[in-house]
């Protein structure tokens, strides 16, 4: 049976967005032992939903038998790039940046195998932090003319309110990256988001006046929603790895919420299930489609924080929405007898729980019917609650349809 090429993989289920020379990057794919990189600059401690998409892509790649770098910008990131930017990144210290970088370790092995050589990890702050920057001028920046970098997509939203020449030096640290991974590592092929388009393009430009070889640049769609908007953000900011961050159920709650629209693309690039089952789901019409939200749910959430709670997160929305399953998975705020006292003003406890960031924010849901404590719509922002409130030591508060949050009476 003739092997399936990973290139057609990706360009069937809508990874791809461009190519700098697609028959042979599809030739290249066809064999075995490719080596590749992807960068991740550890800005945060934590990996979001929009690396997902790439650890994703090169999950994809390894099991199709090709060696995945995963570089980790300790150098970059102390320059940050402007990329997306309207204005310039907060300048870390070495020491964040490297706490950052072993947090990111930890989530990668949730899906690239990094066992016997099979994929490899590296921190450019190796090979960048100890450049001596006249040399570097002199061997590198000779071959990049201003001229060319002013027109890359990456500085042009920065013009108005100006980039700093610290920032102009990414793209250079960037492309060095890759003559160094082709010189060190056989490596012949970036991949990255769509964004990192023209600093793929100085990397295989560098390399081909360096040394005469070609090697090669694929990019891939962004995560965005039906409507052209990043995905990945809620009220309380980022969708993040990090279950300390983004606590499982409301990770598993976020893609259980995606707009009808957006399910099937996300099933097609966030998980590994066959596109024939996919294409079954798209056929899937109203509340049928909700089969889908599910099952990306459930697959989406058991690749980043594994089965169990995976399977916890699944019973925790079946215990709301359906009134089976067990709830003690919802998220959940603990209030001591103490601080409850005479009572606590709901607007204070709605706040407590996360549920809204202000009280003014809390009246306007109120007023328009947007809150519920057990089942019953909340009318009064002046509305105390007491321990008469509670049953059997807890309440459940809902805002909307679909955010919940467990209220637990302790000692």
């Amino acid at each position: 049976m003739e092997k399936i090429n990973v290139y057609d993989v990706l360009k069937e289920r809508g990874f791809i967005a461009q190519v700098t020379h697609e028959e042979k990057i599809r030739e290249i794919l066809g064999r075995d032992g490719v080596t590749f990189y992807i960068g991740f600059d550890p800005t945060a401690d934590s990996l979001h939903v929009g690396h997902f998409l790439q650890l994703i892509v090169m999950s994809h790649m390894q099991r199709a038998g090709h060696r995945p770098i995963a570089i980790l910008g300790g150098g970059t990131a102390m320059v940050g790039d402007p990329t997306g930017k309207t204005d310039m990144r907060k300048m870390l210290t070495q020491e964040e940046i490297m706490y950052n970088a072993e947090q990111f370790k930890k989530q990668m092995r949730n899906l690239i195998d990094f066992s016997e050589g099979k994929a490899l990890m590296l921190n450019n702050a190796d090979w960048l932090l100890g450049l001596n920057y006249i040399e570097f001028l002199r061997d590198i920046g000779v071959h990049f003319t201003v001229n060319r970098m002013l027109a890359a997509e990456c500085f042009k939203s920065r013009y108005e309110k100006g980039l700093s020449f610290i920032e102009f030096n990414y793209m250079l640290m960037q492309s060095y990256d890759f003559l160094r991974l082709y010189r060190d590592y056989d490596c012949i092929l970036q991949l990255g988001g769509d964004d990192q388009w023209s600093n793929i393009l100085g990397g295989i430009d560098l390399v081909r006046r360096v040394e005469a070889k070609e090697v090669y640049g694929m990019t891939f769609e962004l995560l965005t929603t039906s409507e052209g908007n990043k995905m990945g953000k809620t009220e309380k900011g980022a969708v993040w790895l990090d279950p300390m961050k983004t606590p499982p159920y409301e990770f598993y709650q976020y893609w259980r919420n995606v707009h009808d629209d957006d399910v099937i693309k996300c099933l097609k690039l966030l998980t590994f299930i066959p596109m024939e089952q996919i294409n079954r789901f798209a056929l899937l019409k109203d509340e049928k489609i909700n089969e889908a939200k599910e099952t990306l749910a459930y697959e989406v959430t058991k690749i980043v924080h594994g089965k169990d709670e995976a399977e916890k997160a699944r019973q925790a929305a079946k215990a709301l929405f359906a009134g089976g399953g067990s709830s003690d998975n919802v998220p959940s705020t603990e209030i001591s007898e103490d601080e409850l006292g005479e009572g606590i003003a709901v607007l204070e406890l709605l706040i407590r729980t996360g549920l809204v960031p202000s009280k003014g924010e809390g009246r306007r849901l109120i007023r328009q019917g947007g809150i519920y404590i057990d089942g019953e719509r909340v009318d009064d922002s002046e509305l105390i609650i007491t321990q008469g409130f509670f049953k059997n030591g807890e309440l459940l508060i809902r805002k909307g349809k679909k955010a919940y949050n467990r209220v637990v009476l302790g000692q």
